[in-house]
């Protein structure tokens, strides 16, 4: 009897702390935009700098996320996700006390890295470890949709914490609503109980990459996923800022990224949702199709704050409503059992974009004096990622040999 409460307990309990260190980890992650200008203004720098640095964290996201995805595999996601929190927290707190560009950049290489380890590679490889069959995809949107839910709850406070008090205070106080991600990494240690997929055949970790990288679904979904972390950081960063730019009020930057946060949701959800009955390659065309729509029609519309409402409202929708689509993917194809680190690897490739999206952000406007060409290329990204996504083929190897 107690053995089979445990049995069907544990996947909740595992979803759970998923949620937990996810909504944290987004949320401060999902904050670092609104420090762009009062952090370029402390270290007297330009924008370039700043925007190099948050893409270094992305980068170390995605050079942190197969490692500690493999981790997560072989030993335990609790250890991965401990050592993640242990990282994270430090990085956070060096951030507090920046006097330099190169200090700016260590404290981002040590956060990022730390963000992988509590991150989506792990997490989402616990619960796709602890759910399986029918309801996987909706159990991974659940799961990204308090990540999402975070950055709506968190990004705003933040705003309202530099406001308050200064900028290098209000990571102090992060860094101390952080530390409950401690406990709560130490439950996704039940998803080594998991069931492993019975008819999976033993495969040496090397065999396994070797397997996923000849899969030309894996490399399209791979490459794919480096147009979602291009658009996702270059926003997250420069959105306050450019919106800044426009003479905006201060507080409708925080907050569009905020609801970007509040909706994707709802995107994270229904897509979840869709994902576990209607192909998740097709869901994911039409997905990368209406981001680039999206750009196209903002780049034309005025910018008051009606329209950046609307705007961010509507690409929340389609912010990380990729993620589950994804996951869910690699674990059709290749199972459950090596999923935190194969995502790691795709995940890789997201940051790879996120690095490239973030840094040419700064770049571009310091070279040009705007964002508008930066826009333009999100628009042809956009559609190209849709292209790579339609020839996937949604089959288990095991099962097409």
């Amino acid at each position: 009897m107690k053995l089979d409460f445990y049995k069907h307990s544990f996947p909740v309990l595992v979803i759970i702390g998923g949620c937990v260190l996810l909504l944290i980890s987004f949320g401060v992650r999902h904050s670092s935009g609104l420090y762009l200008i009062p952090i370029s203004e402390h270290i007297q720098t330009g924008r370039e700098v700043f925007g190099f640095a948050i893409a270094i964290q992305f980068l170390m996201i995605g050079i942190g996320s197969p490692i500690f995805g493999a981790i997560a595999d072989k030993f335990n996601s609790a250890v991965a996700g401990l050592y993640g929190v242990i990282f994270f927290l430090i990085g956070l707190y060096m951030m507090a006390h920046v006097e330099s560009s190169l200090f700016l950049v260590c404290s981002q290489v040590i956060f990022g890295f730390g963000c992988a380890g509590c991150g989506t590679a792990v997490i989402l490889g616990a619960v796709g470890k602890a759910v399986t069959g029918k309801n996987q995809t909706l159990a991974l949107g659940v799961v990204m949709a308090a990540g999402s839910l975070g950055q709506f709850l968190i990004v705003p406070f933040t705003g309202m914490l530099i406001e308050m008090s200064s900028w290098q205070q209000s990571i102090i106080y992060l860094s101390f609503i952080s530390l409950i991600m401690v406990l709560f990494a130490l439950t996704i240690s039940i998803s080594s109980s998991a069931k492993e997929d019975s008819d999976q055949i033993k495969q040496t970790l090397s065999q396994v990459l070797s397997e996923a990288f000849a899969n030309k679904s894996y490399v399209f979904l791979t490459l794919g996923f480096f147009v979602c972390g291009f658009h996702v950081s270059f926003v997250a960063t420069h959105l306050p800022a450019y919106l800044d730019d426009l003479s905006l009020p201060l507080w409708i930057g925080s907050w569009s990224l905020a609801l970007i946060g509040l909706f994707n949701v709802i995107g994270t959800l229904m897509f979840g949702y869709l994902g576990d009955s209607r192909s998740k390659k097709d869901l994911l065309v039409i997905l990368y199709s209406l981001r680039s729509i999206l750009f196209l029609v903002f780049i034309f519309l005025p910018k008051t704050e009606i329209t950046i409402i609307i705007f961010a409202s509507l690409l929340g929708i389609l912010w990380l409503s990729t993620v589950p689509l994804t996951s869910g993917i690699i674990s059709v194809i290749f199972g459950s059992k090596y999923m935190s680190m194969l995502y790691g690897f795709a995940f890789l490739s997201h940051q790879i974009g996120s690095f490239m999206g973030s840094w040419f952000g700064g770049r571009l406007y310091d070279f040009y004096g705007s964002y508008d060409v930066m826009w333009w290329v999100c628009v042809f990204l956009g559609f190209a990622s849709a292209l790579m996504h339609y020839p996937i083929n949604e089959k288990n190897v095991a099962l097409s040999k």
